[in-house]
């Protein structure tokens, strides 16, 4: 019988599950690595751990048998049918108080069910979204458990040493929450990555199509603004795309076809924000933009029949003119940004009620201050707003964040318009603008909107003059009835 030496095992040999292990061994801990296809496990141990302490394992029954006790297995595999398949070959040769944890990017309510599920048996499971891609898992990712609370003492040092480190050693990563609140704030933050990279792709065509300006003028401006306010990882890599060369000496952005991928996160937080009935606004059109992107024949088709405006900026011919109006682009990128945290925050704050999860706001800032895709020096500020405030209604209330605002707001509306007259399509860009006008606006037109459902649903309305709570029908033609529909919903 085999010597339980092994501190934690992982199941799931692909790039992630690779570079968590190494770093994993890095810190000094012994990782049992299995995988379905056990010639895998050869490979890896001959090749990326050769020389460490890590162990290979070719059943299931060896993992279990390899890791000392609260045994904790981390899967790192394909998010659905493949956990639950897993889970299931595991529990027979578990006991109560191990622990497994799904590191993938499983859909929360599957977590939800999972935590509920094997409590019963005893087994204490973790749902954690991990982000930072292969360098992040290899050096150091954010990591966003929650799950079984009792867990928690058992996975933290290892999690945190791995974690990517801030401000003087803060590791990013902490406890979420119950259930699937982990793997919740995991699908949050891959909306707003989706909500950031939309709109850092609205700077580059206003830059491109706009401006008329070349890859390499425009790496400069993005590196110039990762010196700022706009400090992140995502502007940062844009400035690299931007700057790298094919072959030939060309710039590479250049021949990529303009269609966009998607995994499904982004989705899904659009889809869970509309149960909730919150605007995430943002992330749908980016979202929807990579869907039009997908329709790439057709676009081809249609930009033959469909005639508008033509796209260039005439001031652009005077420099003076043009860098005002690259600095309007910067504005409304961080005007648009800051929307877009916000409506992600409603989104968790939201979720929190509903789930009955106790989210520390300022502490997911954190744990996506560094390691993840969207970690940026913008992230410190939110912390800070919600450090000074844990009962933040919205972040665009922060003081920091309303003052930056207002300091944007001229450049951001100059953008937006332009790009409307000039035919160059900003969805995240208006959209954002459209949300902000709405949120700051005591009094929009759904008064009429309210009218028509009762007019032709007697769906009932409140009104100005009454208190809330209170609500009527009108017999709006004379011929209907004075019955009203049995629900109300706002």
């Amino acid at each position: 019988m085999s010597t339980p030496v092994g501190d934690i095992a992982l199941i799931g040999l692909a790039v992630m599950g690779q570079n968590l292990i190494l770093n994993m061994n890095d810190h000094g801990y012994t990782v049992v690595a299995y995988n379905r296809t056990t010639s895998k496990v050869d490979d890896f141990l001959a090749n990326e751990a050769k020389g460490t302490k890590i162990i290979g394992a070719h059943s299931i029954p060896e993992l279990v048998a390899l890791l000392k006790r609260p045994r904790r297995i981390m899967l790192m595999v394909k998010a659905g049918a493949a956990v639950d398949e897993f889970i299931a070959q595991l529990l027979p040769h578990l006991e109560p108080g191990d622990i497994i944890i799904d590191g993938g990017n499983s859909l929360y309510n599957d977590t939800n069910r999972r935590v509920l599920e094997l409590g019963v048996k005893g087994i204490l499971f973790v749902g954690t979204g991990v982000s930072g891609g292969e360098e992040g898992a290899r050096f150091g990712p954010s990591i966003m458990p929650g799950g079984a609370p009792a867990a928690w003492p058992h996975v933290q040092g290892i999690f945190q040493a791995i974690a990517a480190k801030v401000d003087g050693g803060t590791a990013c990563c902490d406890w979420v929450g119950g259930g699937g609140s982990g793997h919740y704030v995991k699908m949050v933050h891959n909306g707003i990555e989706y909500g950031d990279m939309q709109l850092t792709c609205e700077a580059y065509q206003l830059m491109r199509d706009g401006l008329g300006m070349g890859a390499d003028e425009m790496a400069a401006v993005f590196k110039e603004w990762n010196t700022g306010d706009l400090d992140s990882f995502l502007v940062e890599i844009t400035g690299n795309i931007l700057s790298h060369k094919d072959e030939d000496g060309t710039p590479l952005v250049d021949k990529i076809l303009d269609t966009a991928g998607q995994k499904g996160t982004g989705k899904w937080t659009v889809i869970d924000s509309a149960n909730l009935a919150q605007p995430v606004t943002l992330i749908a059109e980016a979202v929807f933009a990579r869907c039009v992107s997908a329709m790439k024949d057709e676009r081809v088709k249609a930009a033959r029949k469909l005639k508008g405006p033509r796209p260039g900026f005439a001031q652009a011919k005077k420099e003076t003119a043009k860098k005002a109006l690259i600095e309007d682009i910067r504005n409304a990128l961080f005007a648009s940004k800051i929307v877009s945290y916000a409506q992600g925050y409603m989104l968790m704050r939201a979720a929190a009620q509903e789930y009955g999860w106790d989210l520390n706001y300022g502490g997911i800032a954190l744990m996506w201050r560094g390691g993840c895709i969207i970690r940026s020096r913008f992230l410190g500020k939110i912390k800070e707003a919600f450090d000074k405030n844990p009962k933040l209604q919205n972040l665009l209330l922060d003081d920091y964040f309303r003052g930056e605002i207002k300091k944007s707001q001229k450049g951001w509306r100059n953008v937006v318009s332009l790009a409307v007259k000039k035919g160059i399509p900003v969805p995240a860009f208006s959209t954002a603008l459209a949300f902000f006008d709405s949120y700051r606006n005591p009094r929009l037109p759904a008064n009429l909107l309210q009218a028509q459902r009762d007019y032709f649903g007697a769906h009932t309305y409140e009104r100005v003059d009454k208190a809330r709570g209170q609500f009527f029908h009108t017999n709006w033609t004379g011929t209907g009835g004075r019955v009203s529909s049995s629900t109300y919903n706002a």
